[in-house]
Parts: structure tokens; sequence; C-alpha cells
């Protein structure tokens, strides 16, 4: 567990800092795999002051309801490294 976690910081450490423009829905994959990886399934709901957005949101994190934390960790490192083409370690 402890090397998914690792590689799960490594891989936020690298969208974090990201220059390139991601499409919307990347973007949500982003935002629905984190919070499940770290809040779990009892995330709140999203802060943002556009209604719309926060929908796609809520939205985004309904479509991962049958993932686990693990799972969504591995999620949100194999989007990094498709979207990067570097295999994190």
């Amino acid at each position: 567990m402890k090397e998914l976690d690792e590689k799960f910081e490594k891989a936020f450490e690298i969208a974090s800092t990201m220059t390139q423009k991601l499409p919307p829905d990347i973007m949500l994959k982003f935002y629905a795999y984190y919070k499940l990886a770290t809040k779990g399934k009892m995330y709140e709901s999203p802060s943002g002051k556009s209604p719309l957005r926060n929908a796609f949101k809520i939205n985004a994190m309904f479509q991962l309801k049958s993932l686990n934390e693990n799972e969504a960790k591995q999620k949100y490192i194999d989007l990094v490294e498709e979207i990067t083409t570097k295999k994190i370690k």
C-alpha cells in the first residue's frame, strides 16, 4: 500500500505542475479521482461558485461510485502517465 501512496503523491506533484491546457473531461477525471482517493466516498459537495461547474463535478464523482480509494489512486496515476507518457516509479 505504501508504494501506491508514494506513486500517487508523485503523480499529484506532476499533475499539479502541468502547464498544458487539458480538456474539461480530463480535468473532471483528475478532480474525481483525487477526491475519491483522498476523501473517500464521503466527500463534501464542491465549493465552487458556479452551480453548473459543481454539477459537473458531482456527476464525475457519481461515475466513480464503484471504485474504492486505492482504485482511484491507481486511476489517477494511470491518467498522469497517459498524459505525460512518463512511467511513475
